[in-house]
């Protein structure tokens, strides 16, 4: 689970934000949160609003790096599903946790969704969504 090619991606901006890291590229995001952090809703409209900044009438998608545990409100989704712009989410994790969760999460995100154990892959996959759209 490396950001290798992510890495060799220049990024835009980087934000450092009170749970973690958000990465911004020409047409994705990474995140990468803080282990024990607590997602919230306030939280989740900071990266909302990072995302209006840099892609305000542009297609985009959205990489979650979960290298930590950490903890989401799930009516976050009802929020993320409502941007037009966003065109992928993907989760990457090697923990089996994330991928039983992962299950749950897609039934409030309701959009394009994907669990990846390989960070290259879902960057290849958000790329093709993003493009197609």
């Amino acid at each position: 689970m490396s950001v290798g090619s992510a890495k060799k991606k220049i990024i835009v901006r980087e934000y450092e934000l009170e749970i973690g890291t958000v990465q911004v590229y020409d047409n994705y995001m990474v995140s990468m949160f803080d282990e024990g952090a607590t997602l919230t809703l306030e939280r989740a409209y900071q990266i909302i609003g990072i995302s209006e900044i840099h892609f305000r009438d542009k297609n985009f998608g959205f990489i979650s790096l979960r290298k930590n545990s950490y903890a989401i409100d799930p009516t976050i989704y009802n929020y993320l599903k409502e941007l037009d712009n966003l065109k992928a989410f993907a989760i990457v994790s090697v923990k089996e946790i994330d991928m039983h969760n992962f299950k749950i999460e897609k039934l409030f995100y309701k959009k394009p969704m994907k669990f990846f154990i390989e960070f290259e892959n879902a960057l290849k996959w958000v790329k093709r969504k993003v493009k197609a759209k």
